[in-house]
């Protein structure tokens, strides 16, 4: 558990899904868009998946009403090109998700920055990357606030949705990231 001023980063537990299902019944960008769910059944299946993970996913819940507000997750990958795994996992690419109703208030950069503490600090992160749409701007700027570098620009990089034809609708996406060192001098 990480405890913020505002802000408990937590495992999913199973009371969590109809706050789950209120932000995955229409996610705000297609890249979520396959987390989507369409009934109380799904949601609770989702925020059951979530709690089998609860060393690198956490629930992120207003600390004086325990509503779950959003999720944020990230895995450790290795940066060897190869991927062997006998090489050091130490590089991230958290992905987080809030509730409209709760942006612009601080509460993803909250989230996000004791979340960095926790990926740095705790798991031995090196390196922490993410990706997001180049019309996702609040996402872009919270890369900014947390510190991290714009790496480059990803043209028609993937596709998470098909248009009315059913061909994929391929999506420009920015790369932000930072390091252990450059983060220890924030």
């Amino acid at each position: 558990m990480i405890e913020t001023d505002r802000l408990i980063l937590r495992p999913f537990r199973e009371e969590d899904a109809a706050d789950v299902f209120e932000y995955l019944k229409a996610p705000m960008v297609n890249c979520f868009d396959c987390m989507k769910v369409h009934s109380m059944e799904e949601a609770q299946k989702a925020v059951m998946e979530r709690a089998e993970d609860a060393e690198y996913t956490f629930a992120i819940v207003l600390k004086d009403t325990g509503k779950v507000i959003g999720e944020i997750d990230a895995h450790p990958e290795s940066s060897q090109p190869d991927m062997a795994e006998n090489y050091v996992k130490d590089t991230f690419s958290p992905c987080w998700m809030l509730h409209p109703d709760y942006h612009s208030k601080g509460y993803a950069y909250e989230a996000a920055k004791a979340f960095f503490d926790y990926l740095f600090y705790q798991k031995g992160a090196r390196r922490i990357y993410a990706y997001t749409e180049d019309y996702n701007l609040s996402s872009q700027r919270l890369c900014e606030k947390l510190g991290m570098r714009r790496e480059g620009l990803f043209r028609e990089f993937v596709s998470f949705v098909n248009d009315a034809d059913g061909n994929p609708v391929y999506e420009n996406t920015y790369q932000y990231a930072i390091l252990k060192r450059e983060w220890e001098t924030l």
